[in-house]
């Protein structure tokens, strides 16, 4: 019987894609370089993990079997036929000497006698120099050679590694699929509906942000807010927050300014995600105007797209300048 990861299962949303993949690697068509995209929170690390699984598996049924060495090697950690790239920590992109090392990599044998897999993750996250020097091996990746590559935003990638792969879009899951399974783990269908709404519909997103570190974050957060309609000091209240993941704040922060704009035009609190923040909301959406909040927006994606892209913005300096602006709109 196969062993059954959680962390790696197949989702009931990827059951289409997933026969679509056993098909093609029975008929021996599978396309040596994928690219695997969808919003953060869709599922895509676990269909990878379930594919690099069955290709490294010495006799899959309709998954992995999980008891061959091949498995026990996954389960373990390690495998020499599996390379993993993803920035290094502490870091954004990726470079060129990790797809060196890729280059090296497919250029030697399998040493279990089947595929060798190389997934990168995110994908978007090389830089030129790196995405030019990967370009020679997904032209020429040698026999039984499966690329992996996973991207949130695929126009990011430079259009010549596009070109390279076949383009699998993870779809959205039907709302009824993500409730049942969110179920299962939050214990219940209302927490299910509550985070299932906050997370835009995005399953594994929910289930995070249903965390207690991302609870806590949240809760901070609001208390932040409600702060700085009392008055509070905006530098305090970020050096309060100094703490926590600048690229989190932003997140939070970009949902909730898109919940702000959807009340402001349409006057609808069914709009919005974010339905326990309706109080803040309209005190907000009377305080300032509509391009206001665009305008707050803007600077916070702008920031977020600098993390992204391998910037260096210092967090405090940016959480205090975004934070004033918050303090300025709200109390106008």
């Amino acid at each position: 019987m196969a062993v059954s990861d959680p962390a790696t299962s197949l989702l009931p949303w990827h059951a289409p894609l997933w026969q679509q993949f056993l098909a093609l690697h029975r008929s021996g068509r599978l396309p040596h370089a994928m690219l695997l995209s969808g919003p953060r929170g869709v599922g895509k690390q676990r269909f990878a993990e379930a594919l690099l699984g069955y290709l490294l598996c010495a006799s899959p049924g309709e998954t992995a079997c999980g008891q061959c060495h091949g498995c026990h090697m996954l389960a373990a950690g390690y495998h020499p036929d599996l390379l993993r790239v993803s920035p290094e920590e502490g870091k954004r992109q990726i470079r060129i000497d990790p797809i060196r090392e890729v280059n090296a990599f497919v250029s030697q044998t399998a040493q279990q006698g089947g595929h060798r897999v190389i997934v990168l993750s995110p994908a978007e996250a090389m830089n030129v120099a790196a995405a030019n020097a990967l370009l020679k091996s997904l032209e020429e990746p040698g026999a039984r050679t499966q690329f992996l590559l996973l991207a949130d935003v695929p126009s990011r990638m430079l259009a010549t590694i596009r070109s390279r792969c076949q383009h699998w879009s993870l779809p959205l899951p039907e709302h009824e699929q993500s409730i049942e399974w969110l179920a299962k783990s939050l214990g219940g269908r209302d927490e299910a509906e509550f985070w299932l709404q906050v997370a835009g519909g995005l399953p594994l997103l929910a289930a995070e942000l249903a965390t207690p570190d991302s609870r806590a974050l949240r809760k901070q957060l609001h208390e932040t807010f409600d702060a700085l309609v009392r008055g509070a000091e905006p530098v305090a209240e970020a050096a309060r927050l100094d703490r926590q993941s600048l690229e989190s704040i932003l997140w939070y922060g970009i949902a909730w300014l898109e919940d702000l704009i959807r009340l402001g035009l349409s006057g609808e609190s069914a709009t919005v995600r974010n339905p326990d923040l309706l109080p803040l909301y309209r005190q907000a959406v009377k305080n300032a105007r509509v391009q206001d909040w665009f305008r707050l927006l803007d600077f916070a994606r702008e920031q977020r797209r600098l993390l992204a892209a391998g910037g260096n913005p210092n967090p405090q300096l940016v959480l205090e300048a975004w934070l004033v602006r918050w303090s300025t709109l709200l109390r106008s």
